[in-house]
């Protein structure tokens, strides 16, 4: 795992990855900000109906204004996570050429799979963030359950786009995948430092890109 990371951080700070960060945060930015343009309001209104059930009106209002950020955040990075899914391939490639030239490329993902599987990953996470807010104040176990959450959200997404590429049996694939999670959790630390949040999707997909072909025997 030592190596992953070293690899994984290496090629984070390379221009590519700069330059495809900085276009995806971009889009993200614009996607975000049409999002609560337009349905902002009603989602205010659905925060504060979810904490009405709180008998304490001090605890209420601290509570909207954290869920309001939160969401808001959440959002930004959901939609960072699914256009990087979506426009990760032709990265991955180069960062396999570039470590891995005797690897070769045996597929290609399928856009309306990718999709599926980030709005669905976006769709779990964002369901078991509402329901689970109150486990989130609970000391460190609270940050761990957000970092489980984070994980959810990078997990399938990332595992389908990498394998997709570089794996055809299911059976290695099931295999590779085992650690996805633990994976996943890793890159979503970025999700806890504003800015370097932004690199949390394409980490997660550069670490397993890693995972899946920094063995001996795909040197």
């Amino acid at each position: 795992m030592n190596k992953i990371l070293t690899k994984s951080l290496h090629d984070i700070l390379s221009k590519d990855v700069l330059l495809f960060v900085l276009k995806i945060t971009i889009a993200s930015l614009i996607v975000t900000a049409l999002f609560v343009w337009l349905f902002g309001g009603m989602l205010s209104g659905f925060i504060t109906t979810y904490l009405s059930w709180i008998p304490w009106e001090w605890l209420q209002t601290t509570g909207a204004s954290v869920i309001t950020f939160a969401v808001a955040y959440i959002l930004f990075i959901v939609v960072i996570s699914v256009l990087t899914s979506l426009a990760i391939e032709p990265l991955l490639i180069k960062l396999a050429k570039k470590h891995y030239p005797k690897v070769a490329v045996v597929g290609a993902s399928n856009m309306t799979t990718s999709i599926t599987l980030s709005i669905k990953a976006a769709f779990i996470f964002l369901i078991l963030f509402f329901f689970t807010f109150p486990l989130l104040f609970i000391p460190v176990f609270g940050q761990l359950w957000m970092l489980w959450l984070w994980s959810v959200l990078l997990k399938a997404p990332t595992a389908y786009d990498v394998s997709s590429l570089f794996i055809s049996d299911k059976k290695v694939i099931k295999e590779k995948t085992k650690k996805s999670t633990l994976i996943a959790m890793i890159a979503s630390l970025f999700n806890y430092v504003p800015v370097l949040n932004i690199f949390a999707p394409v980490f997660a997909q550069i670490l397993f890109l890693h995972h899946i072909l920094g063995k001996p025997n795909n040197m």
